[in-house]
């Protein structure tokens, strides 16, 4: 059995020493980073199967960290931070997949290790859809409008192949918030509509005036089928 390998950039050597005790206790290969820059490198040079991030780093910040990684990758990120403001998690969730809060306990982390390591598995019986100019490939998880690539989080490509399995069909928030971050994400529903913003950003030609993702007011959302290019 193939071990996944994790990279946890924490500049604490007593949270690094139990996090990592504690994965490899459950099978994980472990590498360690106590400096954003040479965490970083670490990410880009061998792309580890989910990074676990600290806010506040030597070198450069978490949030910092995650907006580089972006436009090279889309490794999964657990953001692990004392901020436990609501626009501070937001903030954090709008690029990590999830976001645990100091002090923490070994065993949830482990936990959301795994979860988020199982939203990125795709079965092959998903099958590849086409809506007019937008298709996605689940399999390879690959997006493309007007047959150009788009390059989406984890969380980005969860929410939008939700959505696209069921075209027409209004989804609330909180039941996008249970099928993609499981009926144990602690988060706010306020982080359905930062990613929702992201992906028009990725995907509307005008996110002020989005004819892909609509809103339906009151309720939650939408993804409405369109024919030809955008």
């Amino acid at each position: 059995m193939i071990q996944s390998r994790i990279l946890i950039v924490e500049d604490d050597a007593d949270i690094v020493h139990v996090a990592k005790a504690y994965l490899e206790t459950e099978g994980f290969k472990v590498e360690v980073a106590r400096d954003g820059l040479i965490g970083f490198e670490k990410a880009v040079t061998n792309p580890p199967a989910l990074i676990v991030l600290d806010w506040m780093l030597p070198g450069i910040d978490g949030v910092t960290f995650m907006q580089r990684l972006r436009k090279e990758q889309t490794t999964p990120i657990i953001m692990l931070t004392a901020r436990t403001d609501e626009d501070d998690r937001l903030k954090g969730l709008s690029l990590a997949d999830d976001y645990i809060t100091k002090p923490f306990s070994p065993k949830e982390l482990v936990a959301r290790v795994k979860a988020v390591l199982r939203r990125g598995e795709r079965k092959e019986a998903y099958d590849f859809i086409r809506h007019g100019p937008l298709t996605i490939d689940p399999k390879c998880r690959v997006v493309q409008l007007n047959e150009t690539p788009i390059e989406l989080t984890s969380m980005e490509f969860e929410l939008l192949y939700t959505l696209a399995c069921s075209p027409e069909r209004v989804f609330r928030r909180d039941e996008l918030l249970e099928r993609i971050w499981g009926s144990d994400f602690l988060g706010v529903e306020r982080v359905v509509d930062v990613h929702i913003s992201n992906l028009r950003q990725k995907l509307e030609p005008d996110p002020n005036q989005p004819r892909f993702l609509l809103t339906v007011r009151g309720v939650g959302y939408k993804l409405t089928v369109l024919g030809g290019n955008l």
